[in-house]
């Protein structure tokens, strides 16, 4: 079939290069429409489910949201996960699905079950769902700054809400625009407890008139004089000065509000804060993208939309921006992109000394751009972003590429030395035919090698399945370019006077070395298998010492600090560290900017508590860096982890976009953890902290913080049922007196405009910060009687959760490990062995380990399942081809002694073993497959030809393999230095891609050189015994 095709090009050969002309053109126009972005989206289909309960406990949330709403919700379609948090005031459960699902399908499936469970939530609560974004969807992130100090922080926050929030938010590709920070304004009507009691007013009174007073209405239009005229009644109130005359009805007579309250505007009770350079409050925003948008486009069209807006800032405002993830795209991009280019040249120049021939080296190089433009036409059609694995993916496949079309050039050279025919396309038919379809089938079974990669589930299939698209398409399309363009283009290029192969020194040399290390090995072809068998045991030596990590660190340009504090510190509190910590790192030499945030911004996609300290650290251009300072960012986030010290915090380092990653994959914020579930709260953190205490002590451990689930502070308010029953009072009753005296209602909305801030109603500070005040509240008991909160309940201070924490339903506390040690896999297990023998679990209680290394080890496992079934099917192929059991031996025997040189230089150069290794593992293996199969198509070629001098002829077909072998290895190793030299955004990940091929170019080459033929030899010496080995002379 594969020489009917061959046939059929050469004969048409006008068409094909028509087609190719098609491809180039589609190619160029995919180049300019794909997708943008600098990783896979790795996080999970996710859907928010953000419900409010102003002024409730923890507890009461997960009692009456967080639960009921987490129990129903597992009953959803292709639910893998629910996790709840539930903090003050506001409940959000995370549904996690299973990979392949719709995100809109299921929003649909989660508001059907919302639907359902409403009865089963408080009387006026409800639901709503986050945007439509992915885990990584934060792809731009800004402050506002006041130079002239003219603008007020309320005033700044002002902008935020309705100026720039509302503008940005109609960019295409934006979900939602996150205010973070700053002080919103609020109207604070602060009633003074003595007044009331004098007076016999309650709060209750109180919050009715103010809603009364703050009113807006109209009638049906009234006709005067032919004219038509709009009723309207505009009663909202303005400013603090319009609600002093705000009457209160009392039993004695009408009072104004000014009698019994004050009026000014104060800034909102924050739960988050921000904070730039360590100077203090600033207000953020957050640009979430919409899921599945390009990256690259939507960052664009906020900036722009930005420079527009920048206009109609006040003197003085300015925007800074504090993470741009569009950096990071383009210089993984262009990293990539001139990595190709190098891969190039240098392949054209390998192929140039080789051949000996500028015409013959082009032909080779024309299918490279053709089979790369091939690969992202298929990627934009089936809308596979271009980023560092998908562009990896062809990076690493640059050398395979031009391989079949080197060894096709390489039989044409040798055809046409030969004179054997005067028309040219003739000996194109022949030289094509004779290796084509040897070459095809060794394209495929590279191409068949990577379907492990597919096996692979969660994480690992979205960080690795675009590297595997990408190589297998352009090896696909190198497949097929290898039988149809290029024969055709050998016939147009390749014709006239060639210099024979000896007048090349490169292989008269290559072939002065090879001669009688060849010979050495025939004659004593056992020995050679026992040699080649001691090389193979010397694996044992890194394998046995080579650690194990989940994924390489991706130098994202920025690093996330997450240091952890105790969970009942202040909003001051949190202020004061973030403001401290965030002054440290910015001085340091290597930092731009720095961007802080304690507690969480107005976004269902940032459930974090006042505790957790987020700062983004801008770096600098590492040119910029100081002389004689470390490039390597583990060694600035040491130097950083040692400068930054303050009592209280727990440090953790990461990058933006891995971190999150892992919060949403596993629910922790650190690459390993520990999670432990029971029905009891108290014991949960009993629990976490004697794995924190075990751990701390283990060789490896950088950092460990137990989640403290019980530290907040109550004031508890116990209802004395029987006395308040006595005066009339309800429990209703009691609870909405204290809510509105201290917990600040917000009981209406002062509209200005554009712009909204609510009212709410409470007791000055100095009568709301003790338990005797708090005893004080007066409530209006049956028949109009004050009593005193004191006289119906009992106020007592205690400790209880300041954050619960559940999955599916069941409440869990972390323990959050930050490793120093790289190899998380032999940390693991002493961890492991540790606390087994150790630890003693409450009865009902369960440990997990969780974390993206977790994740490692499942699709690990699963991986080795997937190679050990492909070796099955390569094996099926390859009998299919040769028809003969010992060849098919002889080919798979490559793989291992392949492999030898690859993990050699993976433990040399201090890698671990990782998915990443694994893929070049199996890429190297591909190619090794190919080297014994056109090996054995040479060897066979020359028995053919000299059957009566089997010993010859392998002597003969093996030096004929010399040189397409030696360019085949020049061209992958060319390929692959670039990627080895660079340090650029992407490098460490290719860097453990390419590394075992680099190193099994060393020891492949070897064996099918050398080996093969032995082997070869070996098994036809007994049927030629009678061969004298004097006719190699």
């Amino acid at each position: 079939m594969i020489a009917r095709i061959i046939d059929w090009s050469v004969r048409n050969r006008l068409i094909v290069l028509a087609l190719c002309l098609l491809l180039l053109i589609g190619g160029i126009e995919s180049l300019f429409r794909l997708k943008l972005d600098a990783l896979p989206d790795l996080s999970d289909v996710q859907v928010i489910v953000k419900t409010d309960l102003p002024g409730q406990s923890p507890q009461l949330v997960e009692d009456q949201l967080t639960y009921p709403l987490a129990a129903s919700l597992l009953s959803v379609p292709g639910t893998k996960a629910v996790r709840g948090f539930s903090m003050f005031g506001e409940s959000y459960v995370y549904v996690i699905f299973k990979d392949g699902t719709d995100l809109y399908w299921a929003r649909s499936r989660i508001l059907e079950s919302l639907s359902q469970s409403t009865g089963k939530l408080p009387a006026g609560v409800a639901p709503t769902l986050g945007p439509d974004a992915s885990g990584v969807g934060w792809v731009f992130e800004y402050a506002l700054v006041d130079k002239s100090g003219k603008t007020s922080p309320a005033r700044l926050r002002a902008l935020q809400d309705f100026y720039l929030k509302l503008e940005l938010q109609s960019v295409p590709g934006v979900a939602e625009v996150a205010t973070l920070g700053g002080l919103g304004r609020q109207f604070q009507v602060e009633a003074d407890p003595a007044r009331l009691a004098a007076h016999g007013v309650t709060m209750e009174q109180l919050s009715q008139a103010v809603k009364d007073a703050n009113q807006a209405g109209g009638g049906a239009p009234i006709e005067m004089a032919r004219a038509e005229y709009l009723l309207r009644s505009n009663g909202y109130l303005k400013n603090p000065s319009d609600f002093d005359n705000i009457p209160v009805q009392t039993d004695a007579g009408v009072l104004r509000l000014k009698q019994l309250a004050s009026v000014t505007t104060g800034p909102q009770q924050r739960r988050g804060i921000a904070d730039l350079n360590g100077a203090g409050d600033v207000t953020g925003g957050i640009i979430v993208m919409r899921h599945g948008e390009n990256a690259m486009t939507t960052i664009a069209g906020v900036k722009e939309r930005l420079e527009q807006l920048k206009k109609g800032l006040p003197p003085g405002v300015e925007i800074v921006t504090t993470y741009d993830r569009s950096s990071l795209i383009e210089r993984v991009v262009h990293t990539l992109r001139d990595k190709l280019l190098e891969e190039s040249i240098v392949v054209a120049i390998i192929c140039g000394v080789f051949l000996f021939r500028v015409r013959s080296a082009l032909v080779a190089i024309v299918t490279l751009p053709l089979g790369i433009l091939a690969a992202l036409w298929i990627m934009r059609v089936q809308g596979v972003s271009a980023n560092i694995m998908s562009l990896g993916g062809i990076a690493i496949a640059v050398g395979a590429m031009v391989d079949a079309a080197i060894v096709m050039i390489e039989n044409m050279h040798r055809h046409l030395e030969k004179q054997e025919a005067h028309d040219i396309w003739v000996v194109v038919r022949k030289a094509a035919t004779e290796v084509g379809p040897a070459l095809f089938f060794s394209l495929i079974i590279i191409t068949i090698s990577f379907l492990p990669v597919f096996t692979l589930s969660g994480q690992e299939v979205r960080l690795f399945a675009p590297l595997a698209y990408t190589k297998t398409y352009a090896m696909a399309a190198a497949a097929m370019l290898a039988i149809t363009l290029t024969p055709v283009l050998m016939g147009y290029a390749i014709n006239g006077e060639l210099p024979p192969e000896s007048a090349n020194p490169v292989n008269r040399f290559l072939k002065r070395l090879y001669r009688p290390v060849l010979n050495v090995a025939l004659t004593r072809p056992r020995a050679t298998l026992v040699l080649a068998t001691i090389l193979l045991a010397t694996a044992a030596i890194p394998f046995s010492r080579i650690g194990s990590e989940f994924m390489p660190p991706l130098d994202e340009g920025d690093l996330l600090y997450m240091p952890t504090t105790l969970p009942a510190i202040s909003a001051a509190e949190a202020a004061n560290l973030l403001q401290r910590t965030d002054a440290i790192i910015a001085a340091m030499p290597e930092v731009e900017r720095v961007f802080g945030k304690a507690g969480r911004s107005d976004s269902a996609t940032d459930p974090a508590p006042l505790s957790m300290l987020e700062t983004t650290i801008m770096l600098k251009p590492k040119s910029e860096w100081p002389i004689g300072s470390s490039k390597n960012n583990a060694e600035l986030i040491a130097k950083l982890d040692k400068t930054v010290r303050l009592a209280g915090l727990t440090n953790s380092w990461g990058f933006p976009i891995k971190t999150r990653i892992d919060m949403l994959s596993t629910g922790i914020r650190s690459a390993l953890g520990v999670k432990i579930s029971g029905p009891d709260v108290a014991t949960l953190e009993n629990q976490a902290k004697q794995v924190e205490s075990m751990l701390r002590m283990l060789p490896g451990t950088r950092s460990v913080f137990a989640e403290r689930v019980q530290s907040g502070r109550y004031i508890d308010v116990e209802v004395l049922r029987e006395d308040a029953a006595r005066y009339g009072l309800s429990v209703a009753d009691i609870q909405r007196a204290i809510q509105m005296a201290v917990g600040g209602e917000s009981i209406s909305t002062v509209i200005d405009g554009r712009e909204r801030y609510p009212v709410t109603l409470r007791f000055p500070r100095g009568d709301r910060d003790g338990l005797g005040t708090l005893e004080e509240i007066r409530l209006k008991g049956a028949g109009g009687s004050v009593v005193p909160l004191r006289e119906v309940a009992r106020l007592t201070i205690a400790d209880g959760p300041t954050e619960l924490k559940s999955e599916n339903a069941r409440p869990v506390a972390y323990v959050f490990v930050d490793l120093s040690d790289a190899d998380a896999g032999r940390y693991l297990e002493q961890a492991q062995k540790l606390l087994n023998e150790h630890l003693v679990l409450e009865p009902g209680y369960t440990l997990s380990w969780q974390g993206q290394y977790m994740n490692f080890k499942e699709g690990k496992a699963r991986l080795w399942s997937a190679i050990v079934m492909t070796l099955l099917l390569v094996s099926a192929l390859l009998f299919l081809h040769f028809r003969d059991v010992r060849k098919v031996v002889l080919v798979l025997a490559c793989l291992p002694f392949s492999v030898i040189g690859g993990i050699w230089l993976t433990y040399l150069l201090g890698y671990q073993l990782s998915v990443a290794v694994v893929i070049g593992l199996i890429a190297l293996a591909g190619v090794a497959t190919e080297f014994g199969i056109v090996m054995l198509l040479y060897l066979d070629q020359a028995l053919e030809e000299q059957p009566g001098n089997p010993y010859s002829a392998i002597l003969t077909g093996a030096l004929l393999r010399l040189r397409p072998k030696a360019m085949t290895v020049a061209v992958i190793l060319g390929g692959l230095l670039p990627v080895m030299l660079s340090d650029d955004a992407g490098a460490d990940v290719m860097k453990r891609i390419a590394a075992p091929l680099i190193g099994g170019m060393i020891t492949a080459p070897l064996f099918s050189l050398i080996v093969i033929p032995a082997v070869y030899w070996l098994a036809l010496r007994p049927s030629a015994a009678s061969v004298s080995r004097e006719a190699l002379a």
